[in-house]
């Protein structure tokens, strides 16, 4: 943390506290201390990601713990999930870390921006999909719930560890939307994902760590405001219409995007 302004490191706070909320109310949330330690700190690529992970081992604890609480994790089908996904990122997650080793922190850059303009995307799909198919229950009856076969869970697994591991971040961020666009309800969706993150940041932050790419004083100012926003942000998956929330967090990683990518 040193020769970081006081600016500059309440605005990490803040971001990782909107992070947080964002992880367990709408799954894709876990990028934003990401994207304020690349933006903001000039930490290089693999400091950014192993800092960011490793403030996902306490977060996917309380969000695995929660969910665990609100009945979803204790379901045998959700649980089947969360079990794939989990199995999936202890395959997935030491790729990613090596790939992050060889990008350059302009390629980084790059990288967190797709990945970042991905899941606004895939928010927005989703968004356009809960309208659609709120219009159709209302006119007809209910679009039955589907759950995937064990492939196209671990294919969703492999792919969101390997990418958890290049740019730091956990499992809710793609894996929620992913399960979403395969028709899984969201709050099972946001319970099989935390199980998932705890996997990810516990496996790359041993790989970040043998590399000396964690900077812990940033990862406790990161990690303490993010790990109070789960905490939040499960009170208002569970109570509170969160549409207003994830609109604005699209029209937040759309402008986002291009600016990390301008700035690599």
């Amino acid at each position: 943390m040193a020769g970081l302004s006081p600016a500059v490191l309440v605005g990490l706070a803040l971001i990782s506290l909107a992070g947080g909320v964002g992880i367990t109310a709408l799954g894709p949330g876990g990028v934003l201390p990401t994207i304020g330690l690349f933006a903001l700190t000039g930490l290089s690529a693999p400091v950014v990601a192993g800092t960011a992970l490793v403030t996902h081992v306490a977060t996917g604890i309380a969000g695995t713990a929660a969910f665990t609480r609100s009945g979803q994790l204790r379901r045998p089908h959700i649980r089947r999930t969360a079990l794939i996904l989990a199995a999936a990122a202890a395959v997935g997650t030491p790729l990613g870390v090596l790939v992050n080793a060889h990008l350059s922190q302009r390629a980084f850059g790059y990288v967190l921006a797709v990945v970042v303009a991905a899941v606004a995307l895939l928010l927005w799909y989703r968004e356009r999909a809960g309208v659609g198919r709120a219009a159709a229950d209302h006119a007809a009856a209910p679009v039955p719930e589907h759950h995937p076969g064990t492939a196209a869970i671990a294919g969703i697994g492999a792919v969101v560890a390997v990418t958890g591991g290049i740019v730091g971040i956990g499992g809710p961020m793609l894996a929620v939307p992913l399960l979403i666009a395969c028709g899984v309800p969201v709050l099972e969706s946001l319970a099989a994902a935390q199980a998932q993150s705890i996997v990810i940041a516990a496996v790359g932050s041993v790989g970040y760590a043998a590399q000396g790419a964690i900077d812990w004083p940033l990862a406790l100012l990161v990690g303490v405001p993010e790990l109070a926003g789960v905490f939040l942000g499960w009170r208002i998956a569970h109570a509170l219409p969160t549409r207003t929330l994830k609109r604005a967090l699209i029209v937040a990683l759309l402008v986002l995007a291009p600016y990390l990518a301008a700035t690599a």
